[in-house]
């Protein structure tokens, strides 16, 4: 993996948050290129995470982009408030969405960018209607909900899909991963079409420290 065509999103679920601002300060110096934020309702996915407060206490300490993954039964209803806090990419999830054009052109008039995320068992076929509508797809390498969880490797041939898509339409639309993230893994996402990788274990919890787990990351 070349580190100028590969990004790292590290996923604060796995920070320490009595000493969140910190974390993300070393994550930034260390190369990271956004901060993934997991919201979770404990509707859609079976557990509970941060919101707003979390966002806005966030904004002040980085500059990097702060990227929400909204695994939630009804984004649009906190969108603006989202926004507001500091937000600057939308992830919602294709399930459960009722209406998914209207969630995405929300995003757009609040000014922010915006993805849409796959689970592991929906097919990439889903999203050839809106693909030139967003900035970039998620592909859920684990089923969403918790982390430390472990890479699903059935999900390599729907990286290779959406990449494929992406690539007939000619669109600069990213592909990122998320689940189960370590080097291995990355490679082989790397290898299948994935640019943009979401690790949080594998980054604030490693005994190599968060510059030298990120290294290890994008070397393999």
């Amino acid at each position: 993996m070349n580190h100028s065509s590969f990004k790292l999103a590290p996923s604060i679920l796995a920070a320490d948050f009595a000493r969140l601002g910190d974390e993300v300060k070393a994550v930034e110096k260390a190369g990271a290129d956004r901060i993934h934020i997991d919201v979770m309702d404990g509707h859609f996915v079976p557990n509970l995470s941060m919101g707003e407060p979390v966002i806005r206490s966030l904004r002040p300490v980085t500059k990097l982009p702060l990227e929400v993954h909204l695994m939630i039964t009804n984004p649009d209803a906190i969108m603006d408030e989202f926004a507001a806090a500091g937000s600057d990419t939308f992830i919602v999830h294709y399930e459960g969405n009722n209406n998914l054009h209207r969630t995405i052109q929300k995003a757009k008039q609040l000014g922010k960018k915006i993805g849409v995320a796959i689970n592991p068992a929906t097919s990439a076929c889903v999203l050839d209607a809106i693909l030139s509508e967003i900035d970039l797809v998620l592909v859920m390498t684990v089923n969403p909900g918790y982390g430390n969880q472990h890479f699903l490797s059935f999900t390599l041939d729907k990286i290779k899909k959406v990449h494929q898509m992406i690539a007939e339409k000619k669109l600069a639309c990213e592909i990122e991963v998320d689940g189960g993230i370590i080097p291995e893994t990355a490679s082989q996402a790397a290898q299948a079409g994935a640019t943009v990788f979401v690790a949080g274990t594998s980054v604030f919890k490693s005994s190599l420290g968060i510059p030298a787990a990120m290294q290890a990351l994008l070397s393999t």
